[in-house]
């Protein structure tokens, strides 16, 4: 039959990106790489240093995913060659829609795979840091914050990560002044990367009782998680701590005691803080790791002579410093500023659906197409 032909011509030309793909992925330096760590983990005392023992299992288990990816993907190749001659021989147009579902899934497969490969920066394969700020303009910032902030945790959702809040202040009337949650999963921050920026909302206001239109801007930080073992110079003089009681939501305990904790790095500004632990030492932890991931993430930056470089890029949260402009109103339309990509599914988008804007930021990234703001 001329389908099952005409898909054997496709399934052939993708025969020679799956081999690209696989050189892309570096799979034999990952199946050496796993050999070695597959004869070390059964090596006697392994597990004597269980911190060392757990990053090897999970790097194991990190490499074994990658591979065993790949043979799913040339497994449903033969297997869709397979159909295809079936299909022929008996003429049985029957298995044309599992054809058809079989090579689309191939191909998103291929395209996420492919996708992978371009995230090579130094902390991609990191967990990411996520930040918001809601900018001026009260109540409507505010909420647009919030809004922001269930919309990335709907993305880590989808995507099979954990999703943990580290600080949360709640808005005057609704929303969320600040929030900072962690994303964990591989190349999270190499995902996520691309929304580091300023988000616009254009809506009409539901806290407007001439429901007239409203504006406004929302803050979003995104930063690698730096693991323990990479170093960084903070000295103790440099920091400067306060504790204070948590608040919003965190049941009874976590508003009776002192134990959210604030760290100001003196030399650079930087703050953060964290709430959500039970105890002051390990919000006091997880500060300190927030902190350490966010001058490694400054000291990539090219101009470090001063301190406004040294705090990073300071956006301002209004008019023309925007990365991506979500409207509501009049007609509905998300459009990235960077790379042009835009979609009027503005339900699905703040539903956590992000990766056309994803993929659109790695792709202009690699290819250096970026669009020119408008």
């Amino acid at each position: 039959m001329l389908q099952f032909d005409e898909y054997k011509v496709r399934l052939n030309n993708l025969l020679p990106q799956l081999e690209v793909l696989r050189e892309a992925l570096d799979l034999n330096r990952a199946e050496q790489e796993l050999d070695m760590l597959h004869a070390e983990s059964g090596a006697d005392g392994f597990w004597d240093h269980l911190e060392k023992a757990q990053k090897v299992q999970q790097r194991i288990k990190t490499l074994q995913a990658k591979v065993e990816g790949h043979k799913k993907r040339t497994d449903s190749w033969s297997d869709l060659m397979t159909l295809c001659e079936m299909g022929n021989e008996e003429d049985d147009e029957s298995l044309l829609p599992e054809l058809e579902t079989g090579f689309a899934q191939l191909e998103a497969s291929m395209e996420s795979a492919r996708l992978q490969t371009l995230l090579k920066g130094e902390y991609d394969n990191y967990n990411a840091i996520m930040t918001f700020h809601a900018g001026a303009g009260g109540t409507e910032a505010q909420d647009w914050a919030q809004m922001l902030f269930r919309m990335y945790t709907r993305w880590a959702e989808r995507h099979g990560f954990a999703c943990t809040t580290l600080d949360y202040l709640d808005g005057d009337e609704a929303g969320l002044k600040s929030a900072t949650i962690l994303i964990e999963g591989e190349n999270a921050y190499g995902y996520l990367r691309s929304e580091h920026g300023v988000h616009r909302l254009v809506r009409v206001s539901p806290f407007d009782s001439q429901a007239r239109r409203h504006t406004s801007f929302s803050a979003v930080e995104v930063m690698p998680e730096i693991p323990d073992d990479v170093e960084v110079d903070i000295r103790p003089e440099d920091i400067k701590m306060d504790v204070f009681r948590a608040s919003g939501a965190g049941g009874q305990h976590i508003n009776k005691t002192s134990s959210a904790v604030r760290l100001t790095h003196i030399p650079t500004g930087i703050v953060v803080s964290c709430q959500t632990e039970r105890s002051q030492f390990q919000n006091k932890d997880t500060c300190m790791r927030m902190l350490r991931s966010r001058l490694i993430q400054i000291k990539t930056q090219e101009h470090l002579d001063k301190i406004s470089d040294i705090k990073g890029i300071q956006l301002k949260i209004e008019w023309g410093s925007q990365i991506r402009s979500y409207v509501f109103m009049p007609y509905q339309l998300v459009k990235d500023n960077r790379t042009a990509y835009e979609t009027s599914n503005i339900g699905g988008v703040m539903d956590g659906d992000l990766d056309g804007f994803i993929n659109a930021y790695l792709t202009a990234g690699a290819t250096g197409n970026w669009a020119v703001k408008s």
